[in-house]
């Protein structure tokens, strides 16, 4: 079993939400040791200078970690319109992970969550 725990801003972004949206998100981000071994399949991943960052999705909501031994580091959560906007508008034809791993605002977005 993994122990999850959430920065300060996907803490902050769950707060936000009503309790029952908080709960849906909880209850499907099922994360098991074993899940790893098949990454590709069940998480999308990002990687940036060695680092590597998954994402999970359940419901509209794409949840954005790290994996560190027994611990899962939620970065951050983020609603899929916010980024699905995005792409519709800016008519892309490169995927969301693609496009989350060059964008170094994103980065700073992770990285802000584990500042102090």
């Amino acid at each position: 079993m993994l122990q999850i725990i959430f920065s300060r801003v996907s803490a902050r972004d769950l707060a936000a939400m009503p309790r029952p949206l908080q709960i849906e998100l909880l209850d499907g981000f099922q994360v098991l040791p074993a899940d790893f071994e098949k990454a590709d399949e069940k998480y999308g991943q990002l990687t940036r200078e060695g680092k590597r960052i998954y994402r999970y999705r359940v419901k509209d909501y794409r949840i954005y970690f790290e994996r560190h031994d027994g611990l899962v580091n939620v970065l951050c959560i983020l609603n899929k319109n916010s980024l699905k906007d995005f792409f519709f508008r800016s008519k892309l034809p490169i995927g969301e992970d693609q496009l989350l791993q060059d964008n170094p605002k994103f980065w700073q977005l992770l990285e802000a969550g584990k500042a102090k």
